[in-house]
């Protein structure tokens, strides 16, 4: 059976295997709500008390969510006139589409996830990924249910960067994850002037030339410079945030322009 697989042509394995997809997706998708009803069940078990305090704590969390609306509201009107002044074309915009995480597999559980939001949902190969603390990965893979994420950590994750408050660009680059450490990845083309330890750590945030994602999302954290062989930029190690080995929910960036221009016939792989 084994040499007939390897004879099949390429396009007929590819159907077998985007079948065989489809059929399990339901099936994840399941006992993804499972979970969440079990959740669900769980926090109405909850005394009286905790439930108060916990409205306490999100009271505060919308008041200073509140003030930063506000003031995104405010730098972005401050962009537009200057736009409008020098006569710039306008940065792109995204959409959020919000994604529970229904599987990671333990093999390969810093490289892929899956996520319950497919191409009824607008998503796209290459959308962005990303939540609360910054990027989480880029959508390599979109069936009709679910969605194939590559995470940040990920050594074929390769995404344009630069240095919180400088703008030159940068190359990041993910990195297996050893066992049982946290996930890294590894910054490449860093200005010579630029300074980090492990005393001083700077963020290393996304770039807009890398069009998957908006300026400034944060990625993680450069702690020790290294020179490069060409003796004129440096690469650094960057520690990502180990609160991607437990994420239960994401956002996919889904582009304005292409809501409002396409035929909302995403693209399949």
């Amino acid at each position: 059976m084994l040499c007939v697989w390897w004879v099949l042509p390429s396009a007929f394995k590819g159907l077998i295997r985007s079948t065989f997809y489809e059929c399990q997706a339901p099936a994840w998708a399941g006992l993804s709500y499972l979970g969440d009803l079990q959740a669900l069940w769980t926090d109405r078990a909850r005394s009286r008390t905790q439930l108060i305090e916990a409205g306490r704590d999100m009271a505060r969390l919308n008041s200073a969510y509140l003030l930063r609306i506000q003031q995104a509201d405010i730098q972005k009107d401050e962009l537009q006139r200057i736009e409008s002044m020098l006569a710039l074309p306008p940065l792109p915009e995204w959409d959020y589409v919000v994604a529970r995480v229904v599987r990671r597999d333990l093999d390969t559980w810093w490289q892929r996830m899956i996520i319950r939001r497919g191409y009824d949902d607008g998503i796209r190969v290459g959308d962005g990924v990303v939540y609360r603390d910054g990027v989480v990965g880029r959508i390599v893979e979109v069936h009709k249910y679910t969605s194939v994420v590559e995470l940040v950590s990920s050594a074929s994750f390769r995404v344009a960067a630069h240095v919180d408050t400088d703008m030159r660009p940068v190359t990041y680059v993910g990195k297996p994850a050893p066992v049982f450490r946290d996930p890294g990845g590894e910054a490449t083309n860093v200005p010579a002037d630029i300074i980090a330890d492990t005393a001083k750590p700077r963020r290393l945030v996304t770039s807009r030339l890398g069009g998957a994602f908006p300026d400034g999302l944060t990625i993680g954290f450069m702690r020790k410079m290294e020179p490069e062989p060409d003796g004129l930029f440096q690469r650094s190690e960057v520690l990502l945030n180990p609160s991607l080995v437990s994420l239960q929910e994401v956002a996919v960036l889904v582009p304005l322009l292409r809501e409002q221009n396409a035929d909302n016939t995403p693209v399949k792989q």
